[in-house]
């Protein structure tokens, strides 16, 4: 028997194997929720035997086993009744033989197809993004309703009524568990990436509340994208995803300081950066580079990369940056990269060519209600030495964030004008 607290031991090995044994027991039912009301079965037997009997040796098997059986019986009730309505018998024992063969085929397959299989389903294009993130975070990340209410800083209810809504929704659309055919694959793809970096980007910079960050869901991210880059190693965008996120998630211990308060970018201290993280992103967008053209993620990840090879701030290429931002705003074109590509010109070029990109986008609705906006122009105004309006600027970006430690940065960038 494996040593450890029973309740914990369950904990950790449903965080672990949850999206391994859902996606098997859904390829049987053709239900993700029921196949999760199965898994979930297990569990709660799993809870009540092991402080009785032990840790099993192999406690992912254990539920995976116990599931698979409860699953079986399922599929014979159904096969039964399916009988009643005149349905031949021989077919009907057919189907629960091959269950029992799908089931099988998974026990030796400790991370394959149906993990992708369920990670496609969940971040269906028919969910809305909602329903794609709280399912992709309870199917794949065996996340509870409360962890992840707690991560997006929601109600409950509301979390469980969107998974509720979103397990109801694929089962009205009756959408196969299944991978896209080829040719819906690209688009299919990309809604995954989407949720994932998504995901990633809630950790990275928390939209509300009163923490800059929120690590975990960065680490949860992190894995979905280990994964998927495993079972999808030639698909250079996922490759550039992954080079993306570990970059990212190399600066995180650098970017607050001893009071949980925000560190921009250029006033880290590069020591902290986690080096092994950036080797590891570096080695990803090499492969995605390999694989051909480098799409939204790999150049983002190409970004990233200037700054990590950067030693100190001053040795950042920002001259490469802003072209690469170029490049993006070509494949991707939106008016956040643009926004992005104006701080990147700003400080290749100076701060009145960052200024003059930003103002043609003083109309974009899209920008209208996002904090980021004003404060890089306030940014590029007291670069400018135009102190008055960069005050007004950081205030208006205090205002619209949700996120007290961004709002009090802003608030202290205001302050500081007014002694410049």
């Amino acid at each position: 028997m494996a040593e450890g607290d029973p309740g914990r031991v369950v904990e950790a090995v449903w965080r672990m194997e949850s999206a391994r044994i859902v996606g098997a027991l859904a390829r049987m039912v053709h239900d993700v929720g029921v196949a999760e009301e199965l898994a979930q079965d297990a569990v709660l037997l799993a809870l009540e035997q092991w402080p009785r009997t032990g840790v099993p040796d192999n406690p992912g098997g254990w539920l995976m086993l116990t599931a698979k059986h409860r699953a079986i019986d399922l599929v014979r009730r159904n096969t039964r009744y399916a009988q009643k309505l005149a349905e031949a018998g021989r077919d009907a024992e057919d189907r629960v033989r091959s269950a029992e063969d799908e089931v099988n085929e998974a026990l030796d397959d400790p991370i394959g197809d149906d993990v992708l299989r369920l990670l496609f389903v969940a971040c269906h294009p028919v969910l809305p993004a909602e329903g794609r993130l709280a399912l992709t975070l309870r199917l794949l990340g065996g996340l509870t309703t409360r962890e992840i209410a707690r991560a997006f800083l929601v109600p409950e209810p509301t979390v469980g009524q969107r998974i509720s809504r979103a397990k109801r929704t694929l089962t009205e659309h009756r959408v196969p568990i299944e991978l896209p055919p080829p040719a819906e694959l690209p688009a299919r793809l990309a809604s995954v990436l989407e949720v994932v970096y998504l995901i990633f980007n809630e950790g990275y910079s928390a939209t509300g509340g009163d923490d800059w960050m929120r690590p975990s869901l960065c680490e949860e991210a992190l894995r979905l994208g280990r994964v998927l880059a495993g079972l999808m190693p030639d698909e250079p965008e996922v490759q550039g995803l992954v080079a993306l996120m570990e970059i990212q998630a190399s600066r995180i211990g650098a970017r607050t300081g001893p009071g949980g308060e925000p560190v921009l970018l250029l006033d880290q201290d590069r020591s902290l950066w986690d080096r092994l993280l950036i080797r590891r992103g570096l080695e990803a967008l090499a492969r995605a580079e390999a694989l051909g053209t480098l799409g939204p993620y790999g150049l983002q990840a190409a970004i990233a990369a200037c700054h990590a090879r950067a030693v100190v701030a001053e040795d950042t290429d920002w001259e490469r940056i802003a072209a690469l931002y170029r490049v993006l705003a070509h494949v991707a074109p939106s008016p956040v990269v643009e926004l992005n590509r104006a701080v990147a010109v700003g400080l290749a070029y100076g701060p009145a060519r960052g200024l003059e990109i930003v103002d043609a986008l003083l109309d974009e609705r899209a920008l209208r209600d996002y904090p980021q906006f004003p404060a890089v122009r306030g940014d590029l105004l007291a670069r400018l030495g135009r102190h008055d309006e960069a005050r007004e600027e950081f205030r208006r970006a205090a205002a619209l964030t949700r996120n007290e430690r961004e709002q009090a940065l802003f608030l202290a960038r205001a302050a500081a004008q007014e002694t410049c």
